[in-house]
């Protein structure tokens, strides 16, 4: 089996490759990905538009897309994202999902070294025996905890 690593949209055709095919796939993370919400609700709609050549607004691709795959799942976001919007890239609460803030740009989360540190700890556990990322100690002081928005 593999784990696959998407960025933005890559990340969102990776947990649709995942969910059509869990028996092939040990692992999604996924960096700064629109895996929920409202097709709309950030600025990469446009580029799911010209690379799909399908509407952004065509629900039933939408919740394929953005169907949880039955594999673990780790998502990677920013608020100071910039091009997704950070609400739609926090993944539902569920046993084998977890949700990782980073402060980083879009494009940034490629070379953030904690981008890259969080992805290598997810990558380095032993198949079959996935954990939620652990925040104690240092890993506390650098990734927060899921905070509610300001306007919740």
């Amino acid at each position: 089996t593999v784990s696959l690593i998407g960025q933005s949209l890559g990340g969102a055709y990776a947990r649709l490759l995942a969910a059509q095919r869990p028996d092939a796939v040990r692992s999604v993370i996924t960096l700064g990905s629109p895996v929920t919400g409202h097709p709309r609700a950030s600025n990469a709609w446009r580029i799911y538009e010209f690379t799909s050549g399908k509407s952004s607004v065509d629900q039933r691709h939408w919740q394929q897309v953005t169907q949880v795959p039955d594999v673990p799942t780790t998502s990677i976001y920013s608020r100071s994202d910039g091009v997704v919007a950070w609400q739609s890239s926090v993944e539902a609460a569920r046993p084998h999902t977890e949700s990782i803030e980073v402060v980083s740009s879009h494009i940034g989360m490629a070379v953030h070294p904690l981008v890259l540190y969080a992805v290598a700890e997810r990558l380095a556990q032993p198949e079959g025996q996935w954990q939620p990322f652990e925040r104690r100690g240092w890993r506390a002081a650098v990734f927060p905890r899921l905070r509610p928005h300001p306007a919740s």
